[in-house]
């Protein structure tokens, strides 16, 4: 084995950077929603898709820039994607309406797509196996800390620019990222890569792209629609051609063998339910901050500290948790905790002020860090290098299939709770349906009017709707914490050496469970011999 890279943890803070101006950009704009919503006049549909408009494209793009980055440098990818990302910001930031910045937000996602897999990919090349999973948990640490990180800066931007401005931050930090990168980084490939498939990554588009569209329109039209119909149908069969193709190909894009080792597996759908859960239960709190509980947008990133101090307080437990309890007890308990933490939050009520959301917010994001930081990195320590591209865009698709979804179906039924117990039975026909639209603009209709029971009617249709998505996230991974515990293995840590044992004998003895690296002849990769 070659010796480890002499500058990998600075390389490291090259990668780093650019994984946190990803994960910050995931939530950046949700702090945003209600000024973008004022100034540009953007319904909650509409919101939906900005956010969802970057998570689809995310997850569509992930497989093929894994595998792209694989063949053709991971550095070199990194790189293009930092780029990328960049010239996308600079034209979010100057979008003159919602249609020009949903093309921008599905741009950055095109861009952000190059980014993650890449910065996972490389950990296997430069790092030995004894420190990979430190080194993947500060990855996975600095994107889940995007999360709550975003809604601040985005927060401290808002109080004294205009909305564009979360996009311009991104500039400044993507010419850093990409300096690091070109300065500290070695570059790493895989010449036996694959090439790509064209009509893979068309259907992967095209079924993430027609089941998050169905799923938001669903809420709108109603679900008997023939269009929402229509396109739920159509992304059924796009999704199972690609998978009927994938099992067909020889080396496939979406590699589906690497589910085979059961440990990965379940990480994988670990990751992808709290995703689910996250992205979901997260775009209901921006608009309780600011419309129920009277706070600009500042207030809204700094009431998500909590959250962060749960991340934190995971990530510095999470590395000696494995060691002890195993991936398996760890996630879990990750998925329990996430899943009491919104239970108790599917218990807030319109008078309750900040103290209950902070209580149940640092349950929050203890629970999730346990979760992410977990299960990527175990599941990315079973990779085979060969495998690393590919391996972490399948990991990071999954996950935002979960986010995409999440923010689909709870965003639906955050509308339908809202609009159920809203009362705009003594309003005029075309102010009722505005009030109807979202708490934002009801807010702005009772204050034209001056109607303080139009306003206080909304908040507590918006506090029923959004117990009613945190009551069902909550079930969620309460019910996944179960599934884990009962059907993940209880195999070690992947990256923990075996014991060594004295008087054994030389010849090679049983595996761990699981081994550094035992997918390698699991899913056949090119680069291994079978013999």
């Amino acid at each position: 084995m070659s010796a480890p890279h002499p500058r990998r943890w600075i390389a490291l803070v090259a990668v780093a950077l650019a994984v946190l101006v990803i994960g910050f950009d995931t939530t950046v704009l949700n702090v945003a929603l209600p000024d973008l919503a004022r100034q540009l006049d953007v319904g909650t549909g509409q919101q939906q898709w900005i956010v969802d408009a970057y998570t689809v494209v995310f997850a569509a793009a992930l497989l093929p820039a894994g595998l792209l980055g694989d063949r053709f440098g991971r550095r070199r990818t990194l790189v293009v994607g930092l780029g990328l990302f960049g010239a996308a910001s600079l034209l979010g930031a100057l979008a003159s309406g919602p249609g020009s910045l949903i093309a921008a937000r599905a741009a950055m996602g095109l861009a952000a797509a190059f980014v993650m897999p890449m910065s996972m990919a490389v950990i296997p090349a430069v790092f030995p196996p004894a420190e990979q999973r430190r080194a993947t948990a500060l990855l996975t640490t600095m994107t889940a800390l995007g999360v709550p990180l975003g809604p601040i800066v985005g927060g401290l931007l808002l109080r004294g620019y205009w909305w564009g401005s979360i996009f311009l931050i991104n500039v400044p930090l993507v010419v850093l990222g990409v300096l690091a990168c070109l300065l500290l980084l070695p570059e790493s490939a895989d010449p036996a890569a694959p090439r790509l498939d064209l009509p893979a990554a068309a259907l992967a588009a095209a079924g993430l792209s027609a089941l998050t569209w169905g799923i938001i329109e669903g809420a709108e039209r109603g679900w008997g629609d023939a269009l929402v119909l229509g396109a739920l149908l159509g992304s059924v069969v796009a999704l199972t051609a690609l998978v009927l193709r994938s099992r067909r190909a020889d080396h496939p894009m979406l590699d589906l063998r690497l589910l085979a080792e059961p440990v990965f597996r379940w990480c994988a759908i670990a990751v992808t339910l709290v995703s689910v859960v996250l992205f979901g239960g997260f775009f209901v709190l921006p608009a309780y901050f600011q419309s129920v509980l009277g706070t600009d947008a500042l207030g809204s990133g700094l009431r998500l500290m909590p959250m962060m101090g749960g991340l934190l307080v995971a990530a510095r437990l999470a590395e000696r948790l494995v060691r002890r309890f195993a991936p398996r007890g760890v996630v879990s308990t990750g998925l329990a905790l996430t899943a009491l933490a919104l239970l108790l939050g599917s218990r807030t009520a319109v008078g309750d002020g900040y103290g209950w959301t902070a209580l149940w917010l640092s349950l929050f994001g203890a629970g999730l860090g346990l979760v992410l930081i977990t299960a990527t990195a175990s599941a990315l320590l079973l990779l085979p290098p060969a495998k690393a591209g590919v391996g972490a865009g399948l990991v990071q698709t999954l996950r935002q299939v979960g986010g995409a979804v999440g923010v689909a179906v709870f965003g639906s039924l955050l509308a339908a709770g809202y609009r159920s117990a809203l009362d705009v039975s003594a309003l005029p026909a075309d102010a009722a349906r505005l009030a109807r639209g979202s708490v934002i603009a009801a807010d702005a209709v009772a204050e034209r009017l001056g109607d303080p029971a139009l306003a206080a009617s909304a908040h507590g249709a918006y506090v029923h709707g959004m117990g009613l998505v945190t009551l069902v996230a909550g079930i969620l991974a309460a019910l996944s914490a179960v599934l884990v515990a009962a059907r993940m293995p209880s195999g070690g840590d992947p990256a923990a050496p075996a014991a060594p044992e004295p008087a054994a004998p030389a010849a090679p003895a049983a595996p761990a469970a699981p081994g550094a690296r035992p997918l390698a002849a699991t899913v056949g990769d090119p680069g291994e011999s079978s013999a």
